[in-house]
């Protein structure tokens, strides 16, 4: 696990330059640096040694000194690559030389054979071009920003602060998207002329020339099988995963929370350690659920309950950390229990990915629970929907509104904050692109398909791929660890994309099929759990004088009056405080936002 860095180009005081930038995300490996410079190519990483950690050092030479690579990730079937690529002369046991065999044998297609977590860039000395990737799901993140003839690549966005040709501008059109999303949905960034290499996606970049292409994209090839054969496959394709990501020279540990994801997965893996955050309020503490499903597994479980001022307090280091605003309340649980983590061990696996792959979320059940109303006429259902939505939401009958509309019309992903209309009311700036733009080329790939396998398309593409997996990237490298995620593997995704939706949502629970193959490994009842994500009191705590004037008074930054109408903000404050409506959600996100324009801005 590292970070690296780079770039292509004349620029002047290379080495210093390359340095800065790597010393700027030190904290994805603080074990050692190493730099390769050659005429108008840099490249920079910063190592967290895992695997072969004395014979792993990078930039890494091909035996022949004719590739050399830069490398953030583990590939985990670098073994079983290894028996496929015979005729190189290996040179070490760290699976980042494979990346170098496998380009000799394979050339650009060298992602196709690879399974695990992924972002390189592999510079060809003889042919001067710079070959990049980025793995299937985007576990690993990927930048890129070209100026003035200078081309540059960084794990984290903040690595180009430091690099002379970077002009850091914010980027208001990102801003509206971010508002109905809670992250950056696109491959724009929060930072003009920064872009994200998309999940699944490689560049090439040679004499000043960018192309960009996929290598990977998502399928639904459903098979009916019988239900036994389908829970067995779950049971050996996750307990293979679940060993591919175990392989390690140093203590792999992982999270814990008291619901099936990770509880499956501490099961399987059995580590010495594990570690949950919990907090003072019963109903958002998970501690004792964990610690229930250690002792029975005869395993270690750390705990920590966070504080409300801990919580509030290292919310700007969390902003810097993301590099882009993002209003997820558990990524700062997800930052307290990774540090925890680091105490005791370098590695940890994580349930991330489960709910998107097995159908895991409450909103899948409507294609089963709403069935007998799908069956009446989309024109009657759409007449009923546009006459309910003229009133506020009213509890039990919102499906009328949900089921009375195009999914392509009105879906974006399970997490949606604002409504454009309310976008439209709070902003102050002009909305330059809708969420239709940005979900219909996903659900134009998926036409044809069923409502669940859209639902599921859409929220691997962003939630997932954008947010989640960014967050887990993000807070575990900010404490100097690496986080894995079992589920997310393109041997998992092979057998959960072919479950019929039955398979995957009823109208008794979620991620059906799972859960019985998770039975066979949790010795207590997690299998049966209820989804509850990392739950965290903050709804409760804006209520609290502290709080509630912390945050106002950030609504009434000239910032904030510049974005937004800052009336109406305070106002959704106010109706929260007084528990008149639950405006948490819509508060957090543009409070988050705020704290992050005043961290780079």
């Amino acid at each position: 696990m590292c970070g690296i860095a780079g770039f292509v180009g004349n620029v002047k005081n290379k080495k210093n330059v390359l340095k800065k930038m790597t010393d700027r995300i030190q904290h994805r490996g603080p074990d050692s640096e190493g730099f390769y410079i050659e005429g108008n190519v840099a490249l920079g990483q910063r190592r967290l040694s895992i695997i072969d950690i004395e014979g792993g050092y990078q930039p890494m030479f091909s035996y022949d000194k004719k590739l050399v690579v830069v490398f953030n990730g583990e590939i985990y079937n670098y073994k079983e690559l290894k028996e496929e690529l015979l005729d190189y002369p290996f040179e070490t046991t760290c699976d980042t030389e494979i990346l170098l065999a496998g380009y000799k044998a394979w050339g650009k297609n060298l992602p196709d054979h690879l399974r695990g977590m992924f972002s390189f860039a592999l510079y060809d000395i003889e042919e001067k071009t710079l070959f990049c990737a980025r793995d299937h799901f985007g576990i690993k993140p990927f930048y890129y920003y070209e100026e003035d003839g200078v081309f540059l690549f960084a794990s984290e966005i903040k690595a180009f602060l430091d690099h002379p040709n970077f002009k850091k501008k914010f980027n208001e059109s990102i801003l509206s998207s971010y508002l109905s999303f809670s992250f950056t949905p696109t491959t724009e960034t929060f930072f003009e002329g920064v872009k994200r290499l998309d999940a699944g996606y490689s560049l090439t970049y040679a004499s000043g020339s960018l192309s960009i292409e996929p290598y990977f994209s998502l399928s639904f090839p459903i098979i009916s099988k019988d239900y036994d054969s389908v829970v067995q496959n779950i049971s050996q394709v996750m307990h293979d995963s679940t060993i591919h990501h175990m392989i390690s020279d140093v203590e792999v540990g992982s999270f814990l929370s008291s619901g099936i994801d990770s509880s499956y997965i501490v099961s399987m893996a059995r580590p010495k350690k594990t570690s949950t955050v919990g907090y003072d309020i019963p109903k958002y503490n998970e501690i004792d659920y964990a610690k229930d499903l250690a002792d029975k597994l005869g395993i270690q479980n750390i705990s920590k309950k966070i504080s409300k001022k801990e919580y509030m307090n290292v919310l700007d280091k969390i902003m810097y950390h993301m590099d882009e605003p993002a209003s997820d309340p558990a990524v700062v649980a997800l930052y307290f229990v990774a540090k925890l983590a680091s105490e005791d061990v370098k590695v940890v696996l994580s349930g991330e990915g489960a709910d998107e792959f097995f159908g895991g979320y409450n909103s899948y059940r409507e294609e089963v629970d709403f069935s007998f109303y799908n069956k009446i006429p989309f024109g009657i259902r759409h007449a009923i929907s546009k006459f309910f939505s003229l009133f506020p939401p009213i509890r039990g009958i919102n499906f009328l509104v949900r089921r009375g509309q195009k999914l392509e019309d009105s879906y974006i992903g399970v997490n949606k904050v604002w409504s454009e209309k309310e976008v439209e009311r709070l902003l102050k700036i002009p909305i330059t692109i809708t969420n239709q733009e940005i979900t219909k080329p996903v659900f134009d790939e998926f036409r044809g398909c069923s409502n669940l396998v859209k639902m599921q398309a859409i929220d691997i593409h962003f939630w997932l791929m954008k947010d989640i997996l960014q967050k887990a990237d993000r807070m575990t490298m900010a404490n100097s660890i690496e986080g894995r995620v079992p589920f997310v593997d393109k041997e998992v995704f092979r057998v959960a994309s072919s479950l019929p939706l039955e398979y995957k949502v009823t109208k008794e629970n979620t991620k059906v099929a799972l859960r019985d193959a998770a039975k066979k490994d949790i010795p207590n009842e997690s299998y049966k759990k209820k989804k509850l994500g990392f739950p965290v009191p903050i709804r409760d705590w804006m209520r609290e004088e502290d709080v509630y004037e912390n945050i106002k008074k950030t609504f009434s930054s000239n910032v904030a009056k510049k974005y937004f109408d800052t009336d109406y903000l305070i106002k959704l404050l106010e109706d929260h405080k007084a528990h008149k409506k639950d405006n948490y959600r819509k508060i957090w996100n543009v409070y988050c936002f705020l704290r992050w324009y005043k961290v780079f801005f």
